[in-house]
């Protein structure tokens, strides 16, 4: 491997990685998974207790939309929108935050693309689907 040339060392990486790229990957996934699980064990109560804060909250909630295939280009600023949102934008009922189907406050998208429609209850939702 070049040492002094930074160009020729970049090189040399890129090659490595694209060559060798699965096994890499695989390498890395192992490794943040034992870590992340010996981390989260000594971590418990520090992470509870960030999970009740209003970041914790924003992370985990932006987290699930990702799990659910929601696309965005400003997570941030669809979080903003979502947590003033107060009334249905389908049928103008009051919303309230949890998990629940009535006038619970859920984030409508469409299935294929996952790009963000309406902030609806729960009834609205379910009839858009």
């Amino acid at each position: 491997m070049p040492h002094k040339d930074p160009e020729a060392r970049r090189e040399y990486r890129k090659k490595h990685y694209e060559a060798n790229k699965e096994r890499i990957l695989e390498e890395k996934k192992e490794y943040n998974k034992k870590y992340m699980k010996k981390y989260n064990e000594e971590n418990k109560e520090k992470i509870k207790e960030y999970k009740q804060t209003e970041q914790g909250k924003k992370v985990n909630r932006i987290y699930n939309w990702k799990q659910q295939g929601i696309k965005s280009d400003d997570y941030n600023s669809l979080y903003d929108y979502y947590i003033n949102c107060n009334n249905c934008e389908e049928c103008n009922v009051e919303l309230i935050s949890g998990k629940g189907m009535t006038n619970h406050k859920h984030l409508d998208h469409d299935h294929t693309t996952g790009l963000f429609r309406n902030v609806l209850c729960g009834n609205c939702n379910i009839k858009r689907k």
